[in-house]
């Protein structure tokens, strides 16, 4: 692939991703009112997808051979403790990612 075609397949991509994070200031910019739908979605979707991606995580997990899953319930366990201490939800995911890569990689091996 050519330089030129990179390039402008990245221009590409960031006049995209610009539109799109513009987009609801101008549709909903000025003294119009947000819709309640909208403020209910931004409300309700981070959980949702929270638990989206706890169930994507554990979708592979084999609680019936070895291991048995511990790695990643230990992760679980460090993620809710840490942020029952701590309520930092970026330490408690980086805190977990970190204990899980250990289990896995020097623990569980």
């Amino acid at each position: 692939m050519n330089v030129g075609r990179s390039i402008i397949i990245v221009a590409v991509i960031a006049l995209v991703t610009l539109l799109l994070r513009v987009l609801p200031f101008i549709i909903f910019g000025g003294k119009r009112k947000t819709p309640e739908i909208i403020l209910y979605l931004g409300a309700k979707l981070p959980y949702a997808i929270m638990g989206m991606l706890v169930i994507y995580c554990l979708k592979d997990v084999a609680p019936l051979a070895y291991p048995y899953g511990l790695p990643e319930l230990i992760a679980i366990a460090v993620v809710v403790i840490l942020h029952l201490f701590k309520r930092n939800t970026l330490l408690s995911v980086g805190g977990g990612t970190v204990a899980y890569m250990l289990l896995v990689q020097l623990v569980f091996v």
